[in-house]
């Protein structure tokens, strides 16, 4: 039986390398896409609001952020996350520590 001819397996070796990483660099690519896709998505869904509050609310959010070292805008965020409506279509927000 004749012996391959070392030149076509060197390039057999070097095309099945080329193709490992042409497989690695899309399956990178397909990933990186799925992550902004899903960044896109969550941009989508995000909510910027301006809010005004009465002076006496106000001061007692600022006094809430400044003894949990947090800012006004995030106990508000904090307060949204957690809001929900009751089966009356009450909004109830459970007691909780702003963190």
């Amino acid at each position: 039986m004749p012996e391959p001819d070392r030149h076509l397996q060197s390039q057999d070796v070097q095309g099945s390398t080329w193709a490992r990483e042409r497989d690695a660099q899309r399956e990178g690519a397909l990933a990186r896409r799925a992550a902004w896709q899903r960044e896109q998505q969550d941009a989508r869904d995000e909510l910027k609001t301006q809010v005004w509050l009465s002076a006496d609310v106000s001061r007692r959010l600022r006094a809430i952020a400044a003894r949990t070292g947090l800012r006004p805008e995030q106990v508000t965020a904090q307060l949204a996350d957690r809001v929900r409506m009751d089966d009356d279509g009450v909004l109830v927000v459970d007691a909780f520590t702003p963190r």
